[in-house]
């Protein structure tokens, strides 16, 4: 990094980092022991939050300059934000972080592969939906045709690293092209004064796990909602926002918006704790801008995770019933330290007759998953990983239930690792209720 490079990323960091959230930070220390980077290092003070904080403050004040290692530190910050609930001060250290991030990546120079790679995945791949359909079909494709059983047994996945190896197993059936776009858009239910709400689909969601999508939908349904499915939806931003594609974010955050806002709902329901997060967050996103700022705080006020709505409408008072199940759940991140969500999917699975509810020790903590953290920071990830498997592992349960995505791949792929594969399984909440629901029926 250079220091024309080092210049403009100072400048930056004093004209648009936020000094009074950085200067909200009392150094109090309550963030430490809540950290997963801070504890997995040995205690290192720059993998806390309120060290990166230092860091960011350090910047802005001209006390010390931006370099590689700075960034490095705060890339390998898993972004679970569970030092916001923590922190008496109620600094607001997820936005901090993204913007450190969004300045870094304007500024600094990509090699070329990395430019390349970029632009396809911000640009040509998550925010066309069109286009995620087409690479899922591929991968549906390359599962049914036999062509999976045939790279496996020749050894060629063994070229790849071990998290990729396993995540090549662990993915789920993935529908073919015509299965995802045959959704119907409206969904209604035989009841007067229905709650009517709205469906955010999600694009991986939508594509390689659409049945958990028509779980969702299927329980809204049973609990009295009309539902509706925007056509003109797309990816939320999430990605963009956490890995510096800010201005990306943004463009991604107003299609929803408008995609959302002429319908007239009670609530916009997501089952990805993720992309609820960020969606939640879109009035901080476009605050600034005054076009979009109010439009953007009436979305995220209609925010709502599927698991509130579902004990809001008491299915956990329909008659659940699984046997033989030691259930424990994995908190998603983001939906606990965003969106304030955690009792109610416990409250849920442990309504299900027949079946053991057994919480684990730091279900709380991050599975190091994060988005795409498991593949851009592996090792780092993995390390995470062994951590909460030897929890999972003390409770000896037969089921893991998480409420995101990333973290229901995440716990497949540490059940693999552990060679658990035979009698413990990872399933999302809404599947493992109708799982429930079906059996009494």
């Amino acid at each position: 990094m250079n220091n024309l490079t080092k210049d403009l990323i100072t400048t930056a960091f004093q004209e648009r980092m936020d000094r009074d959230e950085l200067e909200n930070c009392m150094r109090c220390g309550f963030c430490l022991p809540v950290c997963p980077t801070y504890i997995q290092s040995g205690y290192d003070e720059t993998q806390s939050p309120r060290g990166r904080i230092a860091l960011m403050k350090g910047i802005v004040n001209g006390e010390i300059e931006p370099d590689l290692d700075i960034e490095q530190t705060l890339n390998e910050c898993l972004g679970c934000r569970a030092c916001e609930p923590a922190c008496p001060a109620g600094v607001n250290y997820g936005y901090l972080l993204e913007e450190a991030r969004d300045i870094f990546n304007e500024y600094k120079k990509h090699s070329l592969p990395v430019r390349v790679l970029r632009k396809i995945v911000f640009e040509e791949l998550f925010p066309r939906q069109n286009r995620m359909e087409s690479i899922a079909s591929l991968i549906g494709l390359y599962q049914r045709t036999g062509l999976q059983k045939i790279t496996r047994k020749i050894g060629i996945m063994k070229v790849l690293p071990e998290t990729m190896e396993i995540m090549e197993r662990v993915l789920p059936r993935v529908p073919t092209k015509k299965e995802v776009r045959g959704q119907p858009s409206h969904y209604g239910v035989n009841k007067e004064n229905s709650v009517r709400v709205a469906f955010f689909k999600g694009c991986l969601m939508d594509t390689m796990f659409l049945e958990t999508n028509k779980s969702s939908i299927n329980l809204l349904q049973k609990i009295g909602c009309s539902i509706v499915v925007p056509n003109t939806q797309n990816c939320c931003g999430a990605l963009h926002g956490h890995s510096g594609e800010k201005n990306k974010a943004k463009e991604l955050a107003k299609k929803n918006i408008m995609a959302f806002e002429s319908e007239n709902v009670d609530y916009i329901i997501t089952n990805a704790g993720g992309c609820g997060a960020f969606l939640h967050d879109y009035f901080h996103l476009l605050k600034d801008d005054s076009e979009w700022s109010e439009r953007a705080k009436n979305f995220s006020d209609k925010i709502k995770d599927i698991t509130s709505i579902l004990f809001d409408l008491n299915l956990h008072e329909m008659d659940l019933s699984l046997p033989n199940q030691v259930i424990t759940y994995q908190d998603s991140c983001h939906l606990r330290n965003v969106q304030g969500v955690s009792s109610e999917p416990r409250l849920l699975l442990q309504s299900i007759k027949g079946s053991l509810y057994m919480e684990m020790e730091d279900a709380e903590r991050c599975c190091g998953s994060a988005g795409i953290y498991n593949i851009v920071q592996s090792e780092l990830s993995m390390k995470h990983l062994n951590y909460k498997m030897a929890k999972i592992k003390e409770v000896n349960p037969t089921t893991i239930v998480t409420t995101n995505p990333g973290c229901l791949l995440q716990m497949k792929l540490g059940i693999e690792r552990e060679g658990l594969s035979d009698s413990v399984r990872a399933v999302h909440i809404v599947d493992l209720l109708m799982e429930a629901i079906e059996s009494r029926e």
